[in-house]
């Protein structure tokens, strides 16, 4: 005979006695008719340990969000590919486009490498940092879908600038040129860093349920639907549509910049572009929407503030002592301050841990700057480098597909076949471990850590953690410039100790260097990360399954 089951038992967190640091909990009964997990068969612990886990059906809302997001990312790599041949190389004798057509190198501007390398970083640091303001937009006046819709129209008209720059009649004034081309960025940037720190929680949202459970498959099997790994499927397939759209955008513009000109190269992206409003409009009443809730960051700080109280010590190893403490977090919770509870301590328990499980995943974070640095070799430098190389009709800015181009193939192969197998023979890759992995095998780490921001995230607060993950990307752009600046300094005292011509300077393979450097960082990163992060990665399951925070913001708060 069937179940019938009217509640379930989930983890939550002992608050005389466990705590996030040693991953202990209890069960409590809650109702399971919310529409969402309604008639669901939830498993035993024993089920929980014997079962293999399986992903959920994606809803087609996730779908439609991850159309807008091609259409995006075509338009962002699209462009952007042929940034440093336009601010580098010269225009053609007699050419009014920029075109270099097969034999020749597109080009426009005339800025040479340093100035290329630099206008480009400048342009994805931009795109990086903007991302905290769209966060704090979102979660506090208008949510994510209102300030998505708000960043389209502002990355639309960034994209109209960046079309005049390169129009026949604006192209062959250099510093005209320059200059709108330059405003354009400006303005692409912060409509995209709207647009990315709230395209990303919005998509995984469009998935409601939160909890295990189980079913059986058409050959019998009895397995248990995980949600996390639904939501890391979604962000795959996310990423899958990411590349497709940057994949077609890079080469289809590499090709219309060298034969037909960088006019070309910007309008098509621009024409994509628009698929972003139309999509956005039909599907505005399917989509899962969360309401912004004030200000959270701000009592979010004043919590860690109140915990840290005390803390603090003219010895630097004591103080990172007591600030990791395991009960750190225990102390400042609501249940502990009944007779001297701040004004401001408006939520409960719950979120004090969410607060704890958002700071790890942000703290995962800050190791990413090391993996941009190297990964963004691959769209200054190594297309600089091979504009000097025989590319055969090829355009030099063809360099950086290579990489949207493994990824579209490596998706859907590690989604059907390495990952299902994996978990058949009970090897549990969480996120972390992935993470870890892709520090040694390129961008896979990005999608991972998508999955692990949003999965660990209180959800007031989700917009707010992406920024920081993306944030981390302008930390490693400014990084990126510093090694620009350096590579300056040193050929000027070359320069002036020995004497060498300007043209054996620009001759000079210091890339090699610069690459070895870059190599070196991202093999000692990875294996310092796994171990930084090893004691986080045996919490994974429980982190996951800790119950939803309640929390409101401060009146004060929510004025300002």
């Amino acid at each position: 005979m069937a179940s019938q089951p009217t509640t379930v038992k989930a983890p939550a967190l002992d608050e005389k006695s466990s705590s996030i640091e040693d991953g202990s909990y209890h069960e409590q009964a809650i109702d399971t008719l919310d529409g969402i997990h309604d008639g669901l068969k939830f498993p035993t612990e024993e089920e929980r340990q014997t079962l293999r886990r399986v992903p959920d059906s994606l809803p087609w809302n996730a779908y439609l969000i991850a159309l807008v997001e091609l259409a995006e990312r075509f338009s962002f790599y699209g462009s952007s590919v042929v940034f440093t041949n336009f601010v580098q190389q010269k225009l053609p004798p007699g050419s009014h486009t920029g075109a270099g057509f097969a034999h020749g190198q597109s080009g426009a501007l005339g800025r040479g490498q340093r100035a290329s390398t630099g206008l480009t970083t400048f342009y994805q640091f931009w795109c990086y940092v903007t991302p905290l303001l769209g966060a704090y937009i979102a979660d506090t006046y208008l949510g994510r879908f209102n300030t998505i819709c708000i960043a389209v129209v502002i990355a639309l008209v960034g994209h109209i600038i960046l079309i005049v720059s390169a129009i026949p009649g604006v192209i062959e004034n250099s510093n005209g040129a320059l200059g709108a081309f330059i405003i354009a960025l400006v303005i692409m940037g912060l409509g995209t860093g709207l647009f990315k720190s709230n395209i990303s929680p919005l998509i995984a949202e469009q998935y409601k349920r939160k909890r295990l459970f189980v079913v059986t498959r058409k050959d019998g099997e009895l397995v248990i639907v995980d949600p996390m790994l639904t939501i890391s499927r979604v962000y795959m397939y996310f990423y899958l549509f990411i590349n497709i759209g940057a994949l077609v955008g890079q080469i289809g513009m590499t090709y219309s910049e060298k034969y037909i000109g960088f006019w070309l190269a910007y309008t098509l992206p621009t024409v994509i572009f628009l698929l972003c409003p139309i999509v956005l409009l039909v599907g505005r009443n399917r989509y899962v929407r969360s309401p912004p809730t004030g200000s959270i960051l701000l009592t979010a700080f004043r919590l860690w503030r109140y915990a840290a109280k005390g803390r603090w010590s003219l010895n630097p190893v004591k103080t990172y002592k007591q600030l990791t403490a395991p009960d750190f977090w225990e102390n400042v919770k609501p249940s502990k301050h009944v007779d001297d509870k701040p004004k401001w301590m408006t939520f409960d328990d719950q979120w004090v841990n969410e607060v704890n499980r958002g700071l790890k995943a942000c703290a995962v974070f800050c190791w990413y700057p090391l993996y941009w640095l190297t990964y963004n070799q691959l769209n200054n430098n190594l297309t600089s480098q091979a504009a000097t190389m025989s590319t055969h009709g090829l355009p030099n800015d063809v360099l950086s597909n290579l990489d949207p181009f493994a990824l579209v193939i490596f998706i859907p192969i590690c989604d059907l076949v390495i990952y299902p197998t994996l978990r058949r023979h009970g090897i549990n890759f969480s996120a972390l471990k992935k993470i870890t992995a892709g520090f040694f095998t390129g961008a896979g780490a990005m999608i991972w850590a998508a999955e692990y921001a949003f999965t660990k995230a209180p959800v007031n607060m989700r917009s707010l953690v992406m920024a920081v993950f993306l944030f981390m990307s302008a930390i490693s752009a400014a990084i990126g410039e510093a090694f620009v600046c350096m590579y300056k300094f040193y050929l000027f005292i070359i320069d002036e100790l020995m004497f060498v011509s300007d043209e054996a300077l620009s001759a000079d393979p210091l890339l090699v260097w610069n690459y070895g450097v870059m190599g070196v960082l991202a093999g000692i990163t990875g294996l310092v990360f796994w171990l930084y992060v090893r004691k986080l990665d045996a919490q994974e399951d429980f982190l996951n399954n800790l119950s939803a925070g309640h929390p409101e913001a401060h009146e004060a708060d929510k004025k300002l």
